[in-house]
């Protein structure tokens, strides 16, 4: 299985705009201010902290249920910082927090989702972020 995805940039870093599309129909736009501030549109960054919020979920529902354990629910949200250093914009830091409802006592939802943080294999990909942190809380 291969998954793929387009992008486009038009026009200078300044001036300019993008798109991006997967082969599934997910699409947005984005510019320099939608990137670096807060204008409309999305950004890269912010996909990639819905394919990892995604995979981690996900994971973590297979350790789950291979316990004999499956979770009612999980739900993750990804929150990944960009810095812009002298090298360029670098993604220095990625923070998930997640829900789990599932009937277990919390450290070994931890146990699991620390499993799942590690083991996924949208994690392993960016395993070059300075710094990945997760939150659990049961729900």
């Amino acid at each position: 299985m291969a998954a793929t995805a387009t992008a486009r940039w038009n026009g200078s870093l300044d001036e300019g705009s993008g798109s991006m599309s997967t082969a599934t129909g997910l699409s947005g736009e984005f510019t320099k201010a939608s990137r670096f501030a807060d204008g409309a549109g999305t950004n890269p960054e912010e996909l990639i902290g819905a394919a990892h919020a995604g995979c981690f979920s996900q994971f973590l529902a297979g350790l789950l249920s291979k316990n004999g354990t499956p979770a009612d629910s999980i739900e993750t949200t990804a929150k990944v910082s960009i810095v812009v250093g002298d090298q360029g914009p670098d993604i220095n830091r990625i923070s998930l927090s997640t829900v789990v409802g599932v009937d277990l006592p919390e450290d070994e939802i931890n146990r699991f989702a620390d499993e799942a943080k590690v083991g996924c294999p949208v994690s392993k990909a960016l395993a070059g972020v300075g710094e990945i942190t997760l939150k659990v809380a049961k729900g």
